[in-house]
């Protein structure tokens, strides 16, 4: 059901607001190179710092844009249970096609807390929900048998984006919750070792500013291409070590608006790029072959 690239797009700013016209010309050139979809009020996305509105506005905006031409999974995340589901909700009715619901952070609950979260949030709604687990940002690891049982318990928890880091644990996740259950990979560099064992895709950050050549990684692999997947691998590797050289967004977003896409707004607590550090994106992107 979820497969392919998803790309994990940023907001753009404009004025403290949010940019409709940049963001309407990102989801055109995603269009244009083949994205699977569209993932807004993501990590990616600023999330923690838009306000509920601002969230459901991105949502509304997201489906308006698309036309249909590409899946939206949406953002929907809280350490609020009672929150995550609201924005799910909200979702639900912009006409989202699913729900992207990451580990509720800080609180750091236990397995059974995390389980009954993801049941809530997900009993709350139709639509598709897609666990989204980072340890690095919450603090919490969903375990392999606590995911299993949401896959087979929940109906429509559909998959995982997993940026654990941990392939031993993505196999065991793809063999234990079966074929239907989509593992999808939240780190540009384990994109393709997870696609070797089994996984659907990636949900993006590089391809903010390489759609098309990441969805041809992909696209190389599932053709049984191995070597021209490998070949676009490790041209992409420097590039995808560039756009993580400081917490993310801020590499990516600095890139965009190095490439004219967007303006160069972030919102405290992220800052610009250091000047080495800008330095080093503007490198990568330059060997790369991009035009900055």
């Amino acid at each position: 059901m979820f497969q392919g690239l998803y790309v994990a797009i940023v907001t753009p700013f404009k004025d403290g607001k949010i940019d409709e016209e940049s963001y309407k010309q990102l989801i055109e050139m995603h269009a244009a190179a083949g994205t699977d979809g569209i993932v807004p009020a993501g990590t990616t996305g600023e999330s923690p710092t838009l306000t509920p509105e601002e969230n459901e506005q991105l949502v509304d905006l997201t489906v308006r844009f698309v036309k249909g031409r590409m899946k939206v999974m949406a953002g929907t995340g809280s350490n609020s249970t009672a929150e995550a589901i609201e924005y799910t909700q909200a979702a639900e009715k912009s006409g989202a096609d699913a729900a992207l619901v990451v580990n509720p952070y800080y609180n750091k609950p236990t397995q059974k807390g995390l389980y009954e979260h993801f049941k809530a949030v997900a009993q709350s709604v139709k639509i598709p929900v897609i666990i989204y687990n980072i340890i690095g940002r919450t603090a919490v690891n969903v375990a392999t048998p606590t995911m299993v049982r949401l896959a087979k318990e929940v109906p429509n928890i559909k998959g995982v984006k997993e940026a654990s880091g941990d392939l031993a644990q993505m196999s065991e996740v793809i063999e234990q919750c079966g074929p239907d259950f989509d593992v999808l990979s939240g780190d540009d560099a384990l994109t393709l070792p997870l696609l070797s064992i089994g996984g659907k895709g990636v949900i993006s950050v590089v391809a903010n500013i390489i759609p098309k050549d990441v969805k041809e990684m992909i696209v190389a692999f599932n053709n049984g291409d191995l070597k021209g997947a490998q070949e676009m691998h490790h041209r992409m590797f420097p590039l995808i070590r560039a756009m993580f050289i400081e917490t993310n967004p801020i590499p990516v977003k600095a890139a965009c608006a190095m490439l004219g896409l967007i303006s160069h707004d972030i919102r405290l607590p992220m800052t610009q790029p250091d000047k080495e550090n800008l330095d080093k994106i503007k490198k990568a992107m330059k060997e790369y072959g991009l035009k900055v």
